[in-house]
């Protein structure tokens, strides 16, 4: 038995990774595919980052300075929720997106 699984694992092909691999993905521009959208209250903000941490395609940026301090790209906003899901203070809801209204 132990010489057939050592001819089984011999056997097995391995691939040599040649050229760059990608770390980091992209989000392509589709911000117009959103049904609902991330509304942010800023008064109940405590600016964590917990919502900027959990975005599957990084486009929320915390800037802890500013009044105004959850910025979104809408561009590459899915409106998938689970920055609002993740908020531990809950000030983050999805309401409906309106195109040309």
């Amino acid at each position: 038995m132990l010489n057939q699984q050592e001819t089984v694992m011999n056997k097995q092909k391995r691939f040599k990774i040649q050229g760059p691999c990608a770390y980091e993905f992209d989000s392509g521009n589709t911000g117009s595919w959103r049904i609902e959208r991330p509304q942010v209250d800023f008064e109940t903000c405590v600016k964590c980052g917990t919502c900027a941490t959990y975005c599957p395609a990084n486009v929320i940026t915390i800037e802890k300075d500013k009044e105004i301090c959850v910025d979104i790209m809408w561009d590459y906003c899915k409106g998938c929720g689970i920055c609002a899901n993740e908020c531990p203070k809950q000030c983050i809801t999805m309401v409906e997106e309106r195109c040309g209204k």
